[in-house]
């Protein structure tokens, strides 16, 4: 990242008192590592205020993350998540760069910042792709550090406040935070993670004393038996594959989820599973969920919701199929979407189109 754009960053970071991070629907752990990496240097700070904000829940494996605890989800605390938007002179948005990925709050934040317009300071650092029409103007006071290049808005938040000397002033719990996220969204670098920066600061992490070892196991080992019983009767019963096109489509109902006591963050990593059959270079994976309060401002009156992931292998793009397909996006070897009305009209969707982009 260029010296000049990090002394902009450190500007925006100098001059806000009352800050608040927000991040995606349905965060992951790029969304919380990022974010919560982010509020760790910002409130080593003893004239700052620094909250983050999500619109919902986030799963249970990622409940240990240093500063998880104060989280304010907006579904479950929306007065207390609009007060600190009305109170904050600096909001920060990592994961994200357009309002609508965190439905009904992206438009209380649209409204604060054309309420307050120049007085109030606005940072977004995202790697996925900007849509070509963005909702957020172009102005002096919104900094937009957009890289569809970096592996993870983590990494990108690293660059952004250590840069490349290799020496980390922000502490343990920052370097876990960032770790984490860069580490779940590659698959624990097995996808998008063809970058040499990415394991020179995987070395500083380490150096400045995470437990990689540890943060995997939390991460990727604490499944309940539901989860464990969900992915066999996943790979045994539900799992078609297309074999003219080497891909695989596994899809659940909200039914079948709940037989399993499905919890946020069960179905992480089913869709990378079906990659290890031979000639499968192509996997989607849906699964039915309620329409959130955060998500009926998009929801077009439909109570569900079916989420997809996508995942791919090689010089083999998935994103250009779930953006057009799912209005979606992401890594060209992982991205997702979302459609919101039956599962079956999803599933149909997908068949009715696969074809035309996997060869």
């Amino acid at each position: 990242m260029e010296a000049q754009t990090r002394e902009r960053i450190g500007r925006i970071i100098a001059n806000g008192k009352k800050v608040v991070i927000l991040s995606h629907i349905s965060p992951d752990g790029d969304a919380l590592g990022s974010s919560l990496g982010m509020r760790h240097v910002i409130a080593c700070q003893s004239d700052k205020e620094v909250h983050v904000i999500v619109p919902n829940s986030f799963p249970d494996f990622l409940g240990w993350l240093p500063g998880a605890s104060d989280i304010v989800i907006y579904e479950k605390d929306s007065a207390k998540a609009e007060a600190l938007l009305n109170e904050a002179d600096t909001v920060i948005c990592t994961d994200f760069n357009e309002p609508k990925r965190i439905g009904a709050l992206g438009q209380k934040m649209s409204d604060v910042i054309a309420e307050k317009d120049e007085s109030i300071q606005v940072l977004i650092i995202d790697h996925h792709i900007m849509p070509q029409t963005s909702s957020l103007p172009e102005q002096d006071n919104i900094v937009k550090i957009i890289n569809s290049d970096s592996p993870s808005a983590s990494q990108l938040v690293y660059e952004a406040l250590v840069g490349d000397g290799g020496n980390i002033p922000y502490g343990k719990d920052f370097a876990t935070c960032i770790y984490t996220g860069m580490m779940t969204d590659t698959g624990n670098f097995s996808f998008n993670s063809n970058h040499p920066e990415m394991y020179r600061i995987v070395g500083e992490l380490v150096a400045a004393g995470i437990d990689k070892d540890a943060i995997y196991n939390r991460v990727f080992n604490s499944w309940s038996e539901g989860r464990m019983r969900l992915v066999g009767y996943c790979l045994n019963n539900k799992m078609r594959v297309f074999e003219e096109h080497h891909t695989a489509l596994i899809y659940l109902s909200g039914k079948e989820l709940y037989r399993f006591n499905f919890k946020s963050g069960d179905a992480e990593g089913i869709v990378n599973m079906p990659l290890s059959i031979k000639d499968v270079y192509y996997s989607c994976f849906m699964r039915e969920d309620k329409v959130t309060e955060a998500e009926k401002v998009f929801a077009n009156g439909s109570k569900k919701k079916i989420k997809i992931s996508m995942r791919s292998q090689g010089d083999r793009p998935v994103n250009i199929f779930c953006h057009d397909i799912f209005n979606g996006g992401g890594h060209k070897n992982a991205s997702g979407g979302e459609y919101y009305g039956p599962l079956e009209e999803a599933v149909k969707l997908f068949i009715d189109n696969y074809a035309k982009y996997f060869k």
